[in-house]
């Protein structure tokens, strides 16, 4: 500490032997102090030690408003000097000791490199007060990625919504960004634009009517009589479309009106049994027909091991005897039936199960299996017609209906 003591000392005393002898008057400001003072001194050191003031490392002179260093001398011989002393700021929350005058200088006095695109408040220009608090905001980098297109800026705004108005880029109707515009500016600099549309779809769509049926004595078993025409109905669909970036992602019903209603179509199924001579040459009554679907067996061709000649009935298995599925048998055992390409049978046998719907694809109850001799085998098979001959029994099957 000495020999700092006696190096200014020194620097004062050769300071003052290269100052000219010519006296001047001038006034220095010290805060609200402003003290005149004849003096022949050009260093603002040795001025300040003249009028016995004492500065602080951080403190600064400015002569007419210049900054000036402490040992530089000034030319001019009529001149004012303003001591500016230390102040206490804050810079984004943090205390720092200057003697700036502005701003600005503070910001490049800590080291920024202040760009266009930085946010600072108060302003640069603002003259450095006692307690002033700055806020820096360095931009960052942001790239914008809108309608296929990459777009870079500088931007310290606090918000996405603020630097995409930088940007030029507006938000509108149901535009949206990611992150959200209300968010901080994201870390990796990336935001995105969704340009948003939607469109109302109005179409017509055609309500199928529904079909009641009613059981009728006057139309023929068998038969359905239109009793009343069914009519479609119209309903208005209301539809709400969303477009991403000219991309459809959604469709929404947003309301369904019903503009006219369908109108049930009734159908009379006919209970009454009217016979009916069998198409072609076969001198025989019918009072139902229908397709089934036929295999055949003889007493040693039946699946099992030997030859079986027993029936459900108890007749002989042969030609003349037909089998249907053992859950309808007892609906329809003993009923006679003709069968073009086979001829006339009796219903006396049992067969079929569940493997009638995996084997050949049709409902049990529209199988048939045909009996032949084992010696007059006639293989017919695949959809038939099977008329059922009179007489009709007094309960027609449930299937049948």
């Amino acid at each position: 500490m000495k020999q700092i003591r006696k190096f200014a000392l020194v620097l004062i005393l050769l300071l003052i032997a290269c100052q000219p002898s010519l006296a001047n008057q001038i006034t220095i400001i010290d805060g609200e102090t402003i003290i005149s003072l004849q003096t022949s001194q050009r260093v603002p050191l040795l001025i300040l030690s003249e009028a016995g003031i004492s500065i602080q490392p951080t403190d600064r002179v400015l002569v007419n408003g210049i900054p000036f260093k402490l040992d530089e001398t000034i030319a001019s011989d009529s001149f004012q000097m303003q001591l500016r002393r230390t102040m206490n700021v804050t810079l984004n929350g943090q205390p720092i000791q200057t003697s700036a005058l502005t701003v600005g200088d503070v910001l490049y006095e800590a080291g920024y490199a202040l760009t266009e695109y930085d946010t600072v408040t108060p302003p640069l220009s603002t003259v450095i007060t006692d307690s002033t608090s700055i806020t820096f905001s360095p931009a960052q980098t942001l790239t914008i990625n809108t309608n296929g297109q990459t777009i870079q800026i500088q931007s310290s705004a606090n918000t996405v919504g603020e630097a995409l108005s930088q940007a030029g880029i507006m938000l509108q109707g149901l535009d949206a960004s990611i992150p959200e515009e209300n968010e901080a500016l994201p870390a990796d600099g990336q935001i995105k634009v969704i340009r948003v549309k939607e469109s109302i779809d109005v179409t017509l769509e055609s309500i199928p009517f529904s079909i009641e049926e009613i059981s009728s004595p006057d139309v023929p078993f068998g038969q359905d009589e239109i009793l009343e025409a069914g009519i479609n109905g119209v309903a208005m669909i209301r539809t709400r479309i969303r477009y991403e970036d000219g991309v459809e992602v959604s469709r929404e019903v947003e309301d369904e009106t019903v503009l006219q209603t369908p109108k049930t179509q009734i159908v009379a199924s006919g209970t009454k049994i009217v016979l009916s001579p069998v198409d072609g040459d076969a001198p025989y009554q019918y009072w139902y027909a229908t397709e089934m679907y036929a295999s055949w067996y003889s007493p040693c061709n039946s699946g099992i091991s030997g030859c079986s000649y027993g029936t459900a009935s108890g007749a002989r298995a042969g030609y003349g005897i037909v089998a249907v599925d053992y859950s309808i048998y007892s609906y329809l055992a003993g009923m006679r039936v003709y069968i073009p390409g086979y001829g006339l049978a009796t219903i006396g046998d049992t067969g079929g199960g569940p493997i009638i719907e995996t084997a050949f694809g049709v409902p049990r109850t529209k199988w048939i299996d045909l009996g032949y001799d084992d010696n007059n085998i006639g293989a017919l098979s695949g959809w038939v017609t099977v008329y059922f001959l009179e007489p009709a029994p007094a309960t027609i099957p449930y299937f049948f209906e």
